[in-house]
């Protein structure tokens, strides 16, 4: 059975966004325990958010789905809809290609813990409705395609 053990598990911390859109995400700390189980067409992420950080800026995804599912925290989960609490047990889903920018904010005080699913898509792309960002399979750029 082949059982991660989750210590041995590469943890990064912070976000790769450009400044200085990274500041919210300064905080948060992912593991990748798909990838680290060899799994190369489900994304799987442990995400830990302290007080105040955020999962990531509001974005969607082209071609990836994305399901979420909160182990524990107080959370807001905001999207095109507004934001909207959530805690420990909550669950949410995001087909791919429906253009509903969404991130989640931890709003408590204490570690919020989230597992983030996803389709893996080599060539997916998106926006961040707040912002001039955009992701493509080559990286970050203004939404008029000029590079960060």
């Amino acid at each position: 059975m082949p059982k991660l053990d989750l210590s041995s598990v590469q943890q990064v911390v912070g976000s790769r966004y450009p400044s200085p859109h990274d500041v919210p995400c300064r905080g948060r700390r992912y593991q990748r325990l798909a990838a680290a189980g060899g799994l190369a067409h489900l994304g799987v992420t442990m995400v830990r958010l302290p007080p105040g950080a955020w999962s990531s800026q509001r974005h969607w995804h082209a071609l990836e789905d994305e399901f979420l599912y909160v182990v524990s925290g107080e959370v807001l989960v905001a999207s095109d809809a507004g934001e909207e609490r959530a805690s420990g047990g909550d669950c949410y889903a995001w087909p791919a290609g429906v253009r509903d920018g969404h991130c989640v904010k931890n709003i408590g005080t204490t570690e919020a813990v989230l597992l983030a699913m996803s389709s893996k898509e080599a060539l997916d792309h998106g926006e961040y409705p707040d912002l001039d960002l955009k992701f493509t399979p080559g990286g970050y750029q203004h939404k008029d395609g000029t590079p960060y």
